[in-house]
């Protein structure tokens, strides 16, 4: 780890240099812009000051480049995440968090031909809050039978006897966040109002 941090630092040097001339910028004119000594400035250009973070930072903004550019930084890990769906009770589910605990996110699609036609509500411990994203998702809440379109989220105890599935002739995707009883979202579908379309 030493040895590439040292080779790192080392090659600050000709790329400051490198960086001038590419400008045709002199030591001086650096200097004033950065507020830098000349001396210091050629002792960095040629390796012989180790650079410090106080002085990459006005000499990047001077060349107009990041630190990781001035310094060569390798590239960081790939930040995305790939977690693999699960397919169950005619659901496929793709677990948007991954950590053991709290609050889980998972993103579900229900395929409009599922077998998920006949509501079998189920109860267990817990809060759920659904969001839709695309399709109408039937939500059958005790004796509430809703359908929820895109934008509409609900929330409920799970305690409660629940089910969804997909309302219509095509696919449902939707968002649930599930947690542990008082976790709560802060968003609401409420029941149409008798008579609207």
């Amino acid at each position: 780890m030493d040895d590439d941090l040292d080779q790192a630092l080392g090659a600050v040097g000709p790329r400051l240099r490198a960086l001038r001339q590419q400008r045709e910028t002199t030591l001086a004119d650096l200097s004033a812009a950065t507020g830098i000594s000349v001396s210091t400035l050629s002792r960095l250009e040629s390796g012989s000051r180790k650079p410090t973070l106080e002085l990459l930072l006005p000499l990047a903004r001077a060349h107009g480049v990041t630190l990781d550019e001035l310094v060569d930084a390798p590239p960081t890990g790939d930040p995305r995440i790939h977690l693999r769906p699960v397919s169950r009770h005619g659901m496929t589910m793709l677990p948007l968090t991954r950590r053991a605990g709290g609050i889980q996110a998972y993103k579900l699609v229900i395929p409009a031909d599922s077998r998920r036609r006949t509501p079998e509500p189920k109860t267990h411990e817990g809060y759920e809050w659904l969001y839709v994203l695309n399709g109408k998702l039937r939500v059958v809440l005790g004796e509430q039978d809703l359908v929820l379109v895109p934008g509409e989220a609900a929330e409920f105890d799970t305690r409660v006897p629940h089910w969804f599935g997909a309302a219509g002739s095509e696919p449902v995707e939707f968002l649930s966040l599930f947690g542990t009883q008082g976790e709560r979202a802060h968003l609401r579908a409420r029941p149409k109002p008798k008579g609207a379309a």
